[in-house]
């Protein structure tokens, strides 16, 4: 079975806030991108056991989150723009999705360096119902009938995961600690708002991905059927609110696509 896996950083366990972990600027940003590699190939390992013969990893983190030099043999590190950026690669050769790293949208309460793109959005609704990057990836996996099976990250990402995509296996590796409320906040600072976790030992975490990873793979091909999403018709309208900068007030882009919810991505907005 052919296994597409998303990877970001701020979803892992021990790391520990934005910039010093998932900046090439930061102090700590080999080791972040060695506890990511670490979590991917605990994936790795679990939807082996399970039976998967070809995994892609797609280093989905701006700035670049995998070592390559660490990653498990059994997986290809799929790295740059396609020729389509959205889905990134993922097309209906693949039997499923997965994601490692994940975390939690823009607004969400008890989470982690939150953020939907960057720290400047508010909140972003595909034919108003809230996503986040989970929800972008997903959502192009359901418009090809491919199932998202397996998401690990922060608590309240998990929690997110369940709630769009029913069926999916969930490993939690840290969970945030503060709320939200935070829509009248500018982006920088948003982004320093947000960094009180409690985080699993990163052994811990990997040993519980390795088991998540195994099991929704080993679910899948004994009931596909658990693995579902919302009802979302075309045509498909996207709405991105972003936050005050100085003297910019907030403002909000509207995109529309008559079939297509991974071109919607790409087709330009209007500020509203």
């Amino acid at each position: 079975m052919k296994i597409f896996m998303m990877t970001d950083m701020e979803g892992v366990a021990g790391i520990l806030n934005h910039d010093d972990w998932v900046l090439p600027t930061g102090r700590f940003y080999d080791k972040g991108m060695r506890l990511l590699t670490a979590e991917i190939n605990a994936a790795v390992a679990g939807f082996a056991a399970a039976g998967a013969s070809e995994i892609i990893v797609v280093d989905g983190h701006g700035a670049g989150g995998i070592d390559p030099e660490l990653l498990d043999g059994r997986a290809q590190l799929s790295r740059g723009r396609h020729p389509e950026i959205w889905p990134w690669g993922l097309d209906k050769t693949f039997d499923a999705v997965a994601f490692v790293g994940q975390h939690a949208k823009a607004g969400t309460p008890f989470s982690q360096i939150t953020h939907t793109g960057w720290f400047n959005t508010i909140d972003m609704r595909l034919n108003n119902i809230s996503i986040g990057e989970y929800g972008q990836m997903a959502l192009c996996a359901m418009e090809l009938g491919v199932p998202t099976i397996f998401a690990s990250g922060e608590q309240a990402l998990c929690r997110e995961a369940e709630d769009l995509t029913p069926g999916v296996v969930t490993v939690a590796v840290k969970r945030g600690l503060l709320p939200d409320g935070l829509d009248h906040l500018d982006g920088e600072a948003y982004a320093k708002a947000k960094l009180s976790a409690i985080h699993l030992a990163p052994v811990t975490a990997r040993r519980q991905i390795e088991v998540g990873a195994k099991a929704a793979l080993d679910l899948l091909k004994k009931n596909p059927e658990v693995f579902t999403y919302p009802k979302i018709t075309p045509p498909y309208t996207l709405s991105q609110r972003f936050r005050a900068k100085g003297a910019h007030p907030p403002f909000e882009v509207v995109a529309h696509h008559p079939d297509s919810i991974a071109k919607l991505f790409t087709t330009p907005g209007t500020i509203i």
